[in-house]
């Protein structure tokens, strides 16, 4: 790495990183224990319960959380259990839940609620819901998921575009803006958006209907390439608008306040499925507001930018047999937090080339303290 940990602690909270959803508390840090738990003898607990399972680990088809799935792995080896390695059943959410509903799967750190719940009414063969056999655990980053969109600062400033709403009713920032976008000419404001496994798409789509945006619409393709487009055209000054998201180094690149800023959404979504999609009442982001300054969001009003996503709660979600066969690993699962700032610094780190395997480990040896008491009640609960 080129640059300190510290400078690149500063950067990240210069831009804003760390903002508080507002109605929810993301105040929680890795490096705070817990009370200390009894000690493994005085409960009467297994020093290996996992001896022999093996437990299957998915991850999602993103990275910014592959941190965390390598912290569980770490740690679940710790307490005896064999784990695959995550990388080897890499899946977007639509395939990943019925995955763990069918067992090919036993958990995933990657779930973003609410909007995730659309999959987990997916049916399966046999009459039931995907939902049926899975279970969310724990509080791993809540309210860790800041999400919304983000335009080159330069072209809002000129054309005084502080929400997208403004850029579906202004012509001339229309005209200006689809004159360089990814499909110049057709008269939409194309915005860069997700790939089609995310969810996030689906969401957008939902979000673009509810709001009655006809001039605007979703580039789905391969979010990294798509970013790489934006910062691109952010940079050299040009217009674009992307969804992005935290924890992610993706926010030390394009930097509200800088060169880009947050836009507002006039109308929140709620759960009235404009679209009819199955699971399309999950796409509600209400009420979408985190407290960001007027310089990194132009259209706040008071300190809050509505920003037309809720903060998502990053959690585990499992197979719910699993999690009754396997009380140690439930227990444990339980209790795993990741502060959104270590998990940002670790993507910043492995955006410069760092293994998450090596971070993860890493992180286990700096908050051992507290890792401890979560293997202690583990073991425990055996």
């Amino acid at each position: 790495m080129t640059r300190s940990r510290t400078g690149i602690t500063a950067s990240l909270l210069a831009v804003g990183l760390l903002v508080t959803a507002c109605g929810d508390d993301d105040s929680s840090s890795a490096t705070t224990a817990p009370p200390a738990a009894e000690s493994t003898a005085a409960a009467g607990g297994n020093d290996m319960p996992g001896d022999g399972v093996t437990i299957t680990e998915m991850k999602a088809d993103w990275t910014t959380e592959d941190p965390n799935a390598y912290v569980a792995k770490a740690l679940l080896e710790e307490l005896g259990y064999t784990v695959t390695d995550p990388k080897e059943l890499e899946l977007g959410p639509s395939n990943a839940y019925i995955a763990m509903a069918q067992g090919d799967g036993d958990f995933w750190v990657n779930s973003w609620y609410p909007g995730h719940r659309s999959w987990l009414e997916n049916g399966l063969p046999d009459g039931s819901k995907v939902g049926d056999h899975l279970s969310v655990v724990g509080e791993m980053m809540m309210a860790g998921g800041l999400q919304g969109y983000l335009m080159t600062k330069s072209f809002a400033d000129e054309y005084g575009i502080t929400s997208l709403d403004d850029l579906n009713n202004n012509p001339d920032a229309l005209a200006a803006f689809d004159a360089a976008d990814p499909e110049p000419g057709n008269g939409k404001a194309d915005i860069y958006g997700c790939q089609d496994s995310y969810t996030c798409d689906d969401i957008i789509e939902s979000q673009i209907a509810f709001s009655g945006w006809d001039n605007i619409q979703q580039v789905i393709a391969g979010y990294d390439a798509m970013f790489a487009e934006a910062e691109a055209r952010a940079n050299a000054g040009e217009p674009m608008v992307i969804y992005t998201w935290t924890p992610s180094a993706y926010i030390t690149k394009l930097r509200p306040g800088d060169n880009v800023v947050w836009l507002t959404v006039d109308n929140v979504i709620d759960d009235s499925n404009p679209l009819g999609v199955e699971g399309g009442a999950e796409h509600d982001q209400r009420p979408g507001t985190a407290t960001i300054g007027t310089d990194q969001c132009p259209g706040s009003v008071d300190g809050v930018c509505q920003l037309g996503w809720v903060a998502a709660d990053i959690q585990v979600t499992a197979n719910t047999e699993w999690l009754d066969a396997n009380p140690a690993a439930k227990a444990l699962l339980e209790q795993f937090t990741m502060s959104v700032l270590d998990v940002s610094l670790m993507n910043v780190e492995m955006d410069n080339g760092a293994d998450p395997a090596d971070l993860a480990a890493q992180w286990i040896a700096d908050n051992r303290d507290l890792v401890d008491t979560w293997l202690a009640a583990a073991r425990a609960a055996a």
